[in-house]
């Protein structure tokens, strides 16, 4: 199951549904958002894509009560998690929340074969050594909305378990 995963959106539209059609079209099955969406509309043109969208909020909230709506509205293709996720795709267990000091530290329990944060707009992919002698996949798929850095977001294979950086080209659908 490949999914897509992005970050710090911060009310730009545009290029997030850039990256969901992007990653629908090389065959993403699911997109988790780790953070700073900001207005819950953000979100509407990447749900017209037709793939599920798992949402944590940040540290700029924007208004929640839109965000569980549009979720409620959705038919269940927008899960709202609220400040962090706790999820299972494809057999995997994955944890989303937005800041990479909670990333880390939830990667260094072993829990997780999987963990997703995103809020200081650097894009990295690290495997991390934990508690019970692996390792867990720590994953920040940088912004989105190119604020302070290249607009990015990551397509994940979590079959092989295997991740890569996208740098969303100005000159891409």
């Amino acid at each position: 199951m490949k999914i897509c995963i992005v970050s710090d959106s911060h009310d730009r539209s545009v290029p997030l549904a850039r990256a969901v059609r992007v990653a629908a079209a090389q065959g993403a099955e699911a997109v988790l958002h780790c953070g700073d969406v900001i207005g819950a509309n953000t979100l509407r043109v990447a749900l017209d894509c037709g793939i599920p969208l798992h949402v944590v909020h940040g540290n700029n909230l924007g208004d929640t009560m839109a965000m569980s709506r549009l979720a409620a509205a959705s038919g269940g293709r927008l899960v709202y998690h609220g400040e962090d996720a706790r999820i299972e795709l494809a057999g995997r267990r994955i944890f989303m929340v937005h800041y990479p000091h909670y990333g880390h530290a939830l990667a260094c329990t072993g829990d997780w074969d999987l963990v997703c944060c995103g809020h200081d707009h650097r894009a990295s992919i690290a495997k991390v050594a934990h508690v019970r002698g692996g390792t867990s996949w720590l994953v920040n798929p940088g912004t989105i909305a190119g604020i302070g850095a290249p607009p990015t977001y990551v397509l994940g294979d979590l079959l092989r378990m295997e991740f890569a950086v996208v740098t969303l080209e100005d000159d891409k659908p």
